[in-house]
C-alpha cells in the first residue's frame, strides 16, 4: 500500500495478465478451452478455475480490466447460485 497516495503498490503477475487476456479471448480460439488451458498455462483445469478465483479477488486484477473481471465475478455468483439452487427470477421469486 502507498501511504501517500492510499493506493496499492501491488501489480499482478505475468501469469496473472496472460490469465486475464486469455479469458477475454478464449472462445476465439480454434482449440477447446480444456485443451488451450492445459497447453497455455501447463496446469489442469481446476487448477487454472483455482488460480482465476484468487486472481479476481484481487484488487490489482480489477484495475487491470475492470469489465472482463466484473463479468466474471457475475458469472461466477450466478454459477454459485445454480449449483446451490437459491437463484431468482426477474421479479423477485425464487426460480426453479
Amino acid at each position: 500500500m502507498d501511504p501517500l497516495s492510499g493506493n496499492s503498490c501491488e501489480v499482478i503477475t505475468d501469469r496473472q495478465r496472460a490469465i486475464l487476456e486469455f479469458e477475454r479471448t478464449w472462445w476465439t480460439l480454434d482449440d477447446t478451452r480444456e485443451r488451450a488451458i492445459r497447453a497455455r498455462f501447463q496446469c489442469s483445469v481446476d487448477e487454472y478455475h483455482g488460480e482465476l478465483n484468487e486472481l479476481l479477488e484481487l484488487p490489482e486484477a480489477l484495475e487491470h480490466d475492470e469489465l472482463l473481471v466484473r463479468r466474471l465475478e457475475r458469472q461466477r455468483v450466478i454459477r454459485r447460485r445454480e449449483r446451490l439452487g437459491t437463484g431468482t427470477d426477474a421479479s423477485g421469486g425464487t426460480s426453479k
